[in-house]
């Protein structure tokens, strides 16, 4: 678990189950008291569990804790190479194919590959969002000022992503593009940077929930980036 927004979650997904009277969720030791009208077996909770989120739960022994259960993801003891190794992969593909596409002769075409490498992030990262739209939207609603607010809009921003990458795409509207780009990044960034700076555990959902990529400057940096290469091309594109 990453924060209290995890903590409501599992604690309304467990007091869901019938027969569950009072449940218990402790962010620090990542363990749950569940208290029943008779006895429910792990492996029924579980498959309750997985419909609804991305944790388990395993047992704990008698002796420390009676009728208790340790919530717990595969990700917590990955490095923070493992943490971050798709979000580097994901980059790094997106820079190899944004050269080739962008090289003329021996020279780069910069502006073309600018376009290609924001078409190719924005497709790319709204592709992950749509594997569990749900997921995600419950993900972003946690740190996102608008979606707090307005949750609907969790399920229309993969759309807006969509939407930038296929504009990058065919080169349509391009000026449009760009500063909806800034619009749209800066204002993502306001949650972001709050969360970070406030020291706050949080999930990011760039990638959406597929992979457990804690909030971090890395999120940040990411968010700046589109926005300083989408301003770059806006000045470039403006005559005289």
């Amino acid at each position: 678990m990453t924060c209290s927004g995890c903590v409501r979650q599992l604690t309304q997904i467990l007091k869901s189950y019938p027969g569950v009277t009072k449940v218990d969720v402790d962010l620090n030791s990542g363990s749950a008291s569940i208290e029943m009208e008779e006895h429910i077996s792990t492996e029924k909770l579980n498959d309750h569990l997985s419909a609804k989120s991305h944790y388990s739960l395993s047992d704990q022994l008698p002796e420390q804790i009676s009728e208790s259960s340790s919530l717990t993801t595969e990700t917590e003891s990955n490095s923070k190479w493992q943490t971050y190794k798709p979000l580097i992969l994901i980059a790094g593909f997106l820079i190899m194919v944004s050269t080739i596409t962008s090289l003329e002769g021996s020279q780069i075409d910069w502006s073309k590959w600018m376009h290609s490498f924001m078409a190719g992030f924005f497709l790319t990262f709204s592709f992950f969002k749509f594997l569990d739209l749900r997921g995600f939207a419950d993900s972003y609603s946690t740190y996102d000022i608008l979606a707090k607010n307005f949750r609907p809009y969790g399920f229309i921003y993969p759309f807006l992503e969509l939407g930038l990458g296929l504009a990058y795409l065919s080169g349509i509207f391009l000026m449009e593009t760009y500063i909806f780009t800034i619009i749209l990044m800066g204002f993502s960034s306001i949650g972001v940077i709050k969360a970070v700076f406030n020291k706050n555990t949080i999930r990011c959902a760039c990638l959406g929930v597929v992979f457990n990529l804690p909030m971090s400057t890395v999120t940040i940096i990411e968010n700046g980036l589109m926005i300083i290469m989408a301003a770059g091309m806006l000045l470039s594109s403006m005559p005289g």
